[in-house]
């Protein structure tokens, strides 16, 4: 539990709480005659008031991660959990025992069979792999279904594992799901009580706590737990005994002085927005440790808001009764969030247009929750998960109100830009994702939505209504909608559900690797063996450092042949980050043996390895991935070969473009060889682009200009290589990859006005990246026009965007 603050600096728990807690248990539990009985009754009732009263202070995203870590640590002191399987589920494998072709490759992914080849360096699964083509259809029929973590595995498989180890085998059939079978193995083996959601009752809360124990709003974004607390202090008779102050600069000696006073008089103060005030956090805490119990009113309390903040103090977090405040999760709670402050009022204040006011609201309502839910589905979303906030809508609808009153047409041109660009647009960084804004407000914010049967989803689910309805109309419509969104409002294909659930279980897998203890072993072999393996493993198959001289003179800088220049630079690059790999490593190794210190940089490393993490080390001097360990070293080993290709053989016919640090560069030099053997400026030329029919391996000559590239891929939609246009996905291929292209140079090159799609190609999934000193971004890599028979717009909400690299 101390380590949870490494997830969130507010999740602080001091061992004084925890042992009140424990007393509490003592007292509190069903007596029994027999001390067998009595002992199992009090860990029974310990076990579930922890888990509430911790609940109580954690995020949504962060309660099951609690409850099953709870479990687990139940289990794993009885011995029902194995360290290297426990390892397996945090991190994944590093060690594949032998390579087999994927047997059903037409439905299970290579990302899925690579999981599979090393689960096999389990014991209990060491024949899993092998077994696993006598079962396909079982295994088949387990990953359509729509609850795969409750199907039984085929043959023995269903008998000789327990509910952990079917989780492993889970993890690789249907990531997706894992957060699923997390919540069936806590109510397996603690209780269905412990998945249950735990509301904040603020009177159980306040029941708890005591003059010397401060009350504290854990904040997230859009949250204001005021409104609760005046209510609540209405009905325990203290509305008038309520003293509040928003703090911020030069707030600090009022506060204190209201603190002072309400000490010895029982009122209760109110602090919102600590984490504003940090340099006054030091003076809160030692006024609130010198609190005597003795002296000081017991009606007496202070109650404080605060953003998860470092500079919060500790002792008030340890000490204090913590609960966290949320905004409302999906379209329809935040529609009713919206709506519930709305009256027939505020509807007919705009004379004369009250019918356009009424349709525009409910959109831009739509608009809003659309923006805020669609950040969930992460970089298919949003590439930037944009902090929205009600302040934007509410001065949207300010906006609209005043300029339907003062035009006699709607200015649809302006409400866009004022809302697109100024107040939701303000936010935005990423001209991509303005883009996908901007195509997003168009469905929401034109003349076509004043009809009363405007649908803004395709299955009119998610529609206009009959402007005559009045407020008790908008809220019963409202209260019809589904509590879970469906894709298809945020313009997004079903897959993206699988997306969003895959993202969750890693995140929080992630968030469990955090809380591991560093000293941990792995199944028969302690952690020094583990890492000795690894480090080894690594340097047999990492080749060592080019020698950049014999490439130079193979490869000369030349005028008229710019690809030896890009060559040497790649090669420069690599052999940076090759030489801290081998040195780092026989660093660790000799660190292992005791022949040098094991320093803070090793150390870290050290962890890294451990848990499948490539280390901090590495990727200061690499290229952007978000692989693992085990898949990291064997996409740097093909990336290498790739280079040892082009330097034995002479410049490829076909680029692997996902093989270069910096692909950037590539491209320039593609241009430059052309403006050369052109006698143009660079300036005026571009890349036009035509995807491939025939396979790369049956190219046997270079284009006479521009360049073949390899190894893109594509989400969000599939290219159809008979159709040959961009077309939708299947059912739960959320990656698909994509033929080769031929970029060639054109002068004053004009775009085609339709029949594509401008696709903004990325080096990782994570698809943001920050602008680097080249005035390239560490992502971004260029818009390659993609043939389409569907709407840009289409695509655009889709989300739809070509990568060069994968996450496994």
């Amino acid at each position: 539990m101390s380590d949870l603050s490494t997830i969130d600096p507010m999740y602080q728990y001091s061992l004084e709480w925890f042992n009140r807690i424990f007393l509490s248990s003592i007292a509190n539990a069903e007596r029994a005659d027999k001390i067998l009985q009595r002992i199992e009754n009090i860990n029974d009732y310990f076990t579930f008031s922890l888990y509430s009263s911790v609940c109580r202070s954690l995020f949504e995203k962060h309660k099951l991660l609690f409850a099953f870590l709870l479990c687990v640590r139940v289990l794993m002191n009885s011995g029902k959990v194995d360290m290297s399987e426990w390892r397996y589920l945090l991190a994944g494998g590093t060690h594949t025992p032998k390579q087999l072709p994927n047997p059903a490759s037409d439905w299970l992914s290579d990302r899925a069979w690579e999981e599979f080849l090393t689960l096999a360096a389990l014991p209990k699964f060491k024949d899993f792999v092998d077994d696993f083509e006598n079962h396909l259809e079982a295994y088949k029929s387990i990953f359509d279904s729509v609850q795969p973590h409750r199907e039984p595995l085929p043959s023995e498989w269903n008998t000789s594992l327990d509910s952990f180890q079917k989780i492993l085998v889970l993890r690789c059939l249907r990531a997706d799901k894992v957060t699923n079978a997390f919540q069936d193995f806590v109510a397996t083996n603690l209780g269905q009580r412990f998945i249950e959601p735990q509301t904040v009752d603020l009177g159980v809360v306040f029941k708890d706590s005591s003059a010397t124990c401060p009350l504290i709003f854990v904040l997230s974004p859009g949250t204001d737990p005021a409104a609760d607390l005046y209510k609540f202090a209405e009905e325990m008779k203290f509305s008038k005994k309520l003293n509040a102050i928003s703090l911020g600069q030069g707030q600090g000696p009022r506060a204190e002085a209201m603190l002072k006073s309400a000490l010895g008089r029982g009122k209760w103060v109110f602090f919102q927005n600590c984490h504003l005030a940090p340099s006054w956090m030091p003076s809160l805490e030692r006024v609130i440790e010198q609190i005597d119990p003795d002296k000081v009113h017991r009606d007496f309390r202070v109650w404080m808001t605060s953003m998860p903040s470092p500079k919060f103090p500790v002792s008030i977090l340890q000490n204090g009764s913590k609960m966290t405040v949320e905004p409302p999760r999906g379209i329809k709670a935040n529609l009713l969030k919206y709506y519930i402050n709305f009256s027939d009022e505020i509807f007919n204040s705009c004379e004369g247009k009250v019918n356009a006011f009424k349709h525009l609201l409910l959109s831009l309502c739509f608009f809003h929750g659309c923006l805020l839910e669609r950040r969930k589905f992460g970089a298919l979303g949003f590439n930037i998960p944009y902090e929205f906030t009600d302040g934007d809508l509410q001065i949207c609808v300010s906006q609209l109100k005043m300029f339907l009153m003062e035009y006699t047409d709607i200015p649809f041109k302006v409400l866009k830009y004022t809302a697109g660009h100024i107040n939701y647009g303000g936010r935005v960084t990423d001209d991509w994702d303005r883009r996908c804004l901007m195509n997003i407000l168009e469905g929401f914010y034109s003349a076509a939505v004043l009809h009363g049967d405007y649908k803004y989803s395709e299955s009119g689910i998610y529609r206009q209504i009959n402007s005559a309805s009045e407020h008790e109309g908008y809220m019963g419509y409202i209260k019809s909608l589904p509590i879970n969104d469906t894709p298809e409002i945020f313009g997004l294909h079903e897959n993206a559900n699988i997306t969003f659930a895959q993202n969750e279980t890693f995140i929080l897998l992630g968030s469990l690797l955090q809380l591991q203890p560093k000293s941990a072993a792995g199944g028969g072999q302690s952690r020094e063996e583990v890492l000795e393996e690894t480090a080894r493993s690594i340097l047999e198959r990492v080749p060592l450092p080019i020698n950049e001289a014999a490439v130079m003179e193979k490869h000369p800088v030349l005028y008229e042949e710019s690809m030896n220049t890009v060559l040497i630079q790649e090669v420069g690059r690599f052999n940076q980050l090759l030489q801290v790999i081998h040195s780092s490593l026989n660093d660790l190794l000799k660190a292992l043996k005791g022949l040098v210190v094991m320093s803070q940089a090793l150390e870290e490393m050290s962890n890294s390895l451990f848990i499948n993490a490539v280390p901090a080390l590495w990727t200061s001097k690499a290229y952007p991935s978000l692989k693992p360990l085990a898949s990291w070293v064997t996409d740097l080993v093909a990336r290498m070969q790739f280079m040892q290709d082009w330097i034995d053989n002479g410049i490829p016919k076909v680029f692997w473009i996902s093989g270069f640090f910096f692909p950037q560069a590539f491209l320039t030099g593609t241009l430059q060889n052309f403006a050369r053997r052109n006698l143009v400026s660079i300036d005026t030329i571009s890349f036009g682009f035509e995807v491939l029919k025939q396979p790369v391996h049956h190219l046997e000559e270079a284009p006479t200009h521009g360049c073949y590239v390899r190894g893109l891929f594509i989400e969000g939609a599939r290219w159809d290589q008979d159709a040959h246009l961009l077309v939708e996905s299947r059912p739960k291929e959320l990656y698909t990859d994509m033929p080769g292209i031929w970029f060639y140079p054109e002068v004053n090159r004009k775009q085609p006005d339709t029949a594509f799609y401008l696709c903004p190609l990325y080096k990782t999934l994570q698809r943001a990246g920050t602008l680097s000193t080249t005035g390239h971004s560490t992502n971004y890599v260029l818009a390659i026009e993609i043939p389409s028979d569907k709407p840009q717009y289409h695509w655009i909400r889709r989300g739809v965007a070509m990568l060069c690299a994968l996450d496994y």
